[in-house]
């Protein structure tokens, strides 16, 4: 570390912060979807390409703040990141169908720059064997937002707090956070000039070029669209119209899934660094989370304890933040902003153009009225092959964990 600890911490626990409250906003629409589309007069399935607008804005601009990680560092851009998702919460408030949809794009944009910051924090000023359980741990605390975007905010809302009002106060919070952050994120170790080691164009060519950049975003794209889309877009809804469960319980089963990943982040990023090797912990989660999806969409209700199957789910899942680590690993670390931001964008470009086209399968399987459960597994039944299409891509990674640095055999370090 070129700086004391204690700067990195804070740093690192700010913007793990951050990226809590961004993923409170990401998963709060779930809850209240009859609310919204009453307010903005269009229906469900419109109500879910809204919100998935967020990931419109999430993905190319996680380009955008890796390169700014590496060039200038997170102090300079996070903060503008913060403002930005604030003033895109206040935008959502209008109750204008226009200005709310370039508020949740504007979210989207400003909120990819929390986790790349945290993640850019954790790689550069802490031990490369503390990255995997780090990044775990920055996720953890993006998964509680997810769980307080649901479990927190559904109970305000069926209490009658008006979901505008939800929003305005979020807004302000992000505008507070914003100063906050410029406060105590560390400066820079060196000057601008230093730490920009080429161009943008030229560090965004050795990352997409190496093959293994590529494998990492898509199998974490397609463990992570179980979490994005399925249970933060649509988890409620099925719960209630396939299952025939009440709002209340609804929310508390779809709140349970980011509550395992709240386990699940870190420990598997943890177990990673313990075993020194990444894919048979990727393979392992995304088998699991294989059997979970299958349970919810086909499996019978009543047999397993209420929780289980969601806080699994979301343990499992966990498995989709180790690519994160895997990516740094395969790079150069002059590229390390970027890398991360190259696996964000692949990652969440799957949550982006795939969450219209479910919602689009259920519509058309339902016939544009009330989904039934033949109907939820009609159109998310794809969804599963995706996750069996990640466990086959990970056999093609290569080992970067500590074990292939150390030179143990069968573990092969790439070589950019």
């Amino acid at each position: 570390m070129t700086r004391s600890a204690s700067p990195a911490v804070v740093g690192w626990l700010i913007a793990a912060v951050y990226y809590f409250y961004q993923y409170t906003l990401r998963s709060a629409p779930a809850v209240m979807m009859p609310q919204l589309s009453d307010a903005f007069g269009i229906t469900a399935a419109a109500v879910a390409s809204m919100a998935g607008l967020f990931y419109y804005g999430y993905s190319p601009f996680s380009l955008v703040a890796g390169v700014a990680m590496d060039r200038i560092g997170p102090r300079r851009v996070v903060p503008i990141g913060a403002a930005a998702v604030g003033v895109g919460a206040l935008m959502f408030a209008s109750g204008d169908t226009g200005l709310a949809n370039a508020g949740r794009f504007l979210q989207g944009a400003g909120g990819v720059f929390a986790l790349v910051g945290a993640a850019y924090i954790a790689t550069t000023s802490f031990p490369p064997s503390r990255a995997a359980t780090l990044i775990g741990a920055t996720q953890m605390f993006g998964m509680a937002g997810g769980s307080a975007g649901q479990f927190v905010v559904g109970p305000l809302i069926a209490g009658g707090m008006p979901w505008n009002r939800f929003w305005v106060v979020m807004g302000i919070a992000g505008l507070v956070m914003s100063v906050l952050l410029y406060v105590f994120l560390p400066a820079p170790s060196a000057p601008p000039r230093e730490r920009d080691r080429g161009s943008a164009m030229r560090a965004f060519g050795i990352v997409f070029r190496n093959p293994q950049s590529i494998l990492c975003g898509v199998i974490a794209g397609l463990i992570f669209i179980p979490t994005t889309i399925f249970d933060m877009v649509w988890g409620v809804r099925y719960l209630e119209d396939a299952r025939g469960l009440d709002y209340a319980t609804a929310v508390l089963l779809s709140a349970s899934v980011p509550l395992g990943w709240l386990v699940g982040c870190p420990l598997l990023g943890a177990l990673s660094d313990r075993l020194g090797r990444r894919k048979p912990v990727i393979a392992g989660g995304a088998v699991l989370l294989f059997a979970c999806l299958a349970w919810i969409l086909y499996g019978p209700v009543d047999v397993l304890p209420r929780y289980a199957l969601g806080l699994t789910t979301g343990l499992a899942s966990g498995a989709a933040m180790i690519p994160y680590t895997v990516i740094k690993e395969a790079n150069p670390p002059a590229v390390s902003g970027t890398a991360t931001g190259v696996v964000n964008f692949i990652n969440f470009t799957f949550s982006a153009l795939l969450g219209p086209v479910f919602a689009g399968l259920l519509v058309a399987a339902s016939g544009g009225g009330q989904a039934a459960l033949a109907d939820y597994q009609s159109a998310f039944t794809p969804m599963l092959w995706g996750v069996a299409l990640a466990i086959v891509l990970t056999l093609f990674l290569r080992e970067t964990g500590s074990a292939a640095r150390a030179g143990v055999p069968g573990a092969a370090l790439v070589t950019p």
